[in-house]
């Protein structure tokens, strides 16, 4: 079992009968990003705000601080002069993340214009690719708009990871795989999404960021070197 996994677990003995699919939805996470991929999220109220915490922890340091590398740091200033060392040591390397919930020019535009239900799906249409990820939340499991954004995904060759609760649901049809926490009550299903989270983001950093210093994941998403 991943360590950190076996954390989580020990820690929320409820979760034991999700571990091998959050080890698969790591899996995956790491596989994307290794090929140059992104994550995109989506959900609905609660489980958007999740999706904002998750691109939090990604985007920016969670358990680690990420430092620029000197060779990265020297990579960066030879394209552009303008770089220095007060910009580099002020920033963090990244894993990319996009959050489908928080565009709301577009999101408003298009619920006016075509149809609320295809918002995120439309997102996906026009930002995603093969291989990247798509983590979409649904506490019931059959939100509409979180299972077209889903169907689209997967057409595109788009890894899903759904996150539900306990409860059988179109969104677990519908994903690559699909951690369903051990609850029915939506308040109780997002509290358990969190440390789900928290751990699939505290692994995939450890893979990428095993010390203070970074790793090449930034040269396949900026391809600075």
């Amino acid at each position: 079992m991943n360590e950190r996994v076996a954390e989580l677990t020990g820690k929320y003995p409820q979760l034991f009968f999700c571990a091998k699919d959050i080890e698969t939805a790591i899996k995956k996470i790491i596989t994307c990003y290794n090929n140059g991929g992104k994550v995109l999220l989506c959900g609905n109220g609660g489980s958007a705000a999740d999706c904002t915490h998750i691109v939090g922890e990604l985007m920016k340091g969670f358990m680690k601080k990420r430092l620029v590398s000197a060779e990265q740091a020297e990579a960066l200033k030879a394209k552009n002069p303008l770089v220095d060392d007060e910009l580099i040591a002020n920033l963090q390397c990244g894993l990319p993340a996009v959050n489908l919930c928080e565009s709301q020019a577009l999101l408003t535009a298009f619920c006016n214009d075509v149809n609320p239900e295809y918002m995120f799906a439309q997102q996906v249409f026009g930002l995603g690719k093969k291989g990247d990820v798509l983590i979409a939340l649904s506490t019931s499991g059959n939100a509409k708009n979180v299972n077209h954004a889903a169907r689209i995904a997967r057409a595109m060759g788009i890894s899903v990871i759904g996150m539900t609760g306990e409860n059988h649901s179109l969104l677990e049809k519908n994903s690559s795989v699909c951690i369903k926490v051990p609850a029915t009550e939506t308040y109780q299903i997002q509290e358990l999404h969190l440390p789900v989270y928290h751990a699939i983001c505290d692994a995939v950093e450890r893979e990428f960021f095993p010390e203070e210093g970074n790793s090449s994941i930034i040269d396949k998403n900026i391809r600075i070197l």
